[in-house]
């Protein structure tokens, strides 16, 4: 069964930079172009959603001038890219604690989404200013505040900032580390796991290609027993 919904952690844009003597902001930007790539080609080969993990929480602790950088190149996408999306068909939706970020970039990102709302093509969604961890506990003060009782995951689930994302198929990363650093740790329980040495601005459409043969190749059995799972789909 091929992958429906792939989560990229998109690592390696400062050391891409680093590598080639290049500016810090020359790989973060390479590496939006990347992306562009690699969500036309995922939908192509029948991904229905592709989430990227852009800006983490801890990311605030980079270098202001590489922080100021990383919230102009979003709102360039934004500003530059949204006829494109809307376009291509893609819906896009953004996850994370936006309050941090300036009232422009706040409003692009309402406008963005708002505007391909409707699109029923690659449902792209960014998180930025984002924590797995920090949206589960999140999702348990919401549930508290509104008295609501929980008596399954699904309740918890509505709760959360991706509620409306089905569980991950796959997660790749790349840049060569071996991690899941905090990113849609709930919807990741049964995902795939797929680390590549590229780093993210080199990513390709053929490292793509790699990770969903890689995918395909496994058996999938959630914790059961794949031969037994197998006969009682047949009874």
């Amino acid at each position: 069964m091929s992958a429906k919904h792939v989560a990229i952690i998109m690592d390696g844009n400062r050391r891409w930079a680093k590598q080639r003597r290049f500016e810090i902001l020359r790989g973060h930007s390479q590496g939006t172009s990347t992306l562009k790539t690699i969500a036309r080609h995922a939908y192509e080969n029948g991904v229905s959603h592709l989430s990227v993990f852009a800006f983490s929480t801890e990311n605030w602790r980079r270098p202001k001038a590489e922080v100021a950088g990383l919230i102009e190149l979003m709102k360039r996408f934004l500003m530059q890219d949204l006829e494109t999306l809307q376009s291509d068909n893609v819906k896009l939706s953004v996850i994370g604690d936006l309050t941090r970020f300036d009232a422009e970039l706040q409003g692009l990102f309402e406008t963005a989404q708002s505007v391909t709302a409707q699109n029923t093509g690659l449902h792209l969604t960014i998180a930025v200013n984002y924590g797995g961890q920090q949206d589960f506990l999140s999702a348990v003060q919401k549930l508290q505040e509104d008295g609501k009782s929980v008596e399954t995951i699904d309740d918890v689930k509505a709760a959360m900032q991706a509620s409306f994302l089905p569980p991950v198929d796959l997660l790749i990363r790349t840049g060569g580390e071996q991690r899941v650093s905090n990113f849609l740790l709930w919807d990741i329980a049964y995902a795939e796991l797929h680390f590549s040495d590229k780093y993210w601005p080199e990513f390709t459409a053929d490292d793509f290609d790699r990770a969903l043969h890689d995918f395909d190749s496994r058996e999938r059995r959630f914790g059961g027993d794949g031969a037994v799972d197998k006969l009682a789909s047949k009874a």
